[in-house]
């Protein structure tokens, strides 16, 4: 995945004051499927083992940047389905991050993680670790108590100039009107805890940020993967795409329909990282990868320490 991407979206049935939008071809208290399913079968399996479906887990490590067989002296069992030494080390990398006991082997506890649906941005880019470099200590703001953070940023700290204090952001033709709104309190939310100020453009193409929901291939070269799986993707400064996938179930508030992820939640995450901001290692932090169904969740102090630190505010 480049440097400046990440991942959440969308389609709509009406619930009472809850919004829900998905797929009209679920059951209401039916969960959808997931893409990451596989994993449960695979479960228990340990370094020197060949199982039929190591090779999906492979894939899905490629994609979130655990594993590089083409760059490694290694690329016998690059499309098999042995777990091989690399396969190991990579899920070790892996638990580390998402604070597990780093066995190698896919123990419940890693299996679980792994399938919660999440962020569509890669963890580790071009051999950089940001969840695991995000444990290296930061300068804390002026008048901050806070001695160890666990925020990051892209590599070369990419932010928007000094001089772009207030964006405007813009709806893809198609977006349904009733998405705008968690969308709006998303930025209000960051705009109170930042030096950043937003505003809907009309001129979706002049607009610093463009907004709007695809499935599958969309021709930005990271293709969404049906429901459950990663939900929506948004590039670092100064590139501000945001897409959702349009194949998720999507609700305003915490719905409890099975399977429905809260609009403005993801928002706050792919905000973040339109502003800036890697992935966090702290899980009550917005910028945590993974995001639950049917809760809502708002900023973190680490996700607003690291925006003051990003941009020395």
């Amino acid at each position: 995945m480049a440097l400046q991407l990440f991942s959440c979206t969308f389609l709509l049935i009406l619930l009472l004051p809850l919004l829900t939008l998905g797929k009209e071809d679920k059951a209401k208290g039916e969960k959808p499927s997931s893409p990451f399913e596989f994993l449960e079968h695979l479960q228990g399996c340990h370094k020197g083992e060949k199982v039929k479906g190591l090779n999906e887990l492979k894939k899905y490590l490629e994609k979130f940047g655990y594993l590089n067989y083409p760059h490694s002296k290694n690329q016998t069992h690059a499309k098999d389905d042995d777990f091989d030494d690399l396969l190991e080390a990579a899920m070790k990398t892996y638990q580390l991050n998402y604070h597990l006991k780093p066995t190698g082997s896919l123990d419940a506890q890693t299996v679980s993680k792994m399938m919660m649906p999440r962020c569509g941005c890669a963890d580790i880019v071009n051999g950089t670790n940001y969840m695991g470099r995000s444990r290296k200590r930061h300068p804390s703001p002026p008048g901050s108590f806070r001695t160890v953070s666990h925020y990051a940023f892209f590599d070369g700290n990419l932010r928007w100039p000094a001089s772009k204090n207030h964006l405007t952001y813009g709806f893809l033709p198609g977006t349904n009107a009733n998405a705008m709104s968690p969308v709006a309190r998303a930025f209000d939310a960051w705009a109170s805890a930042t030096h950043f100020s937003f505003s809907r453009s009309q001129d979706v193409a002049s607009a610093d940020i463009q907004i709007g929901f695809h499935s599958r291939d969309h021709g930005d070269g990271y293709p969404f993967d049906g429901p459950s799986g990663t939900l929506a993707h948004a590039w670092a400064p100064q590139d501000g795409r945001f897409h959702y996938d349009a194949d998720e179930r999507w609700s305003v508030g915490p719905a409890p329909v099975a399977g429905a992820f809260d609009l403005q939640t993801v928002a706050l995450h792919e905000i973040g990282h339109l502003l800036g901001l890697e992935h966090s290692e702290v899980e009550g932090a917005i910028m945590w990868p993974g995001i639950d169904t049917g809760r809502t969740k708002g900023l973190h102090e680490d996700d607003v320490q690291g925006i003051k630190v990003l941009y020395n505010v």
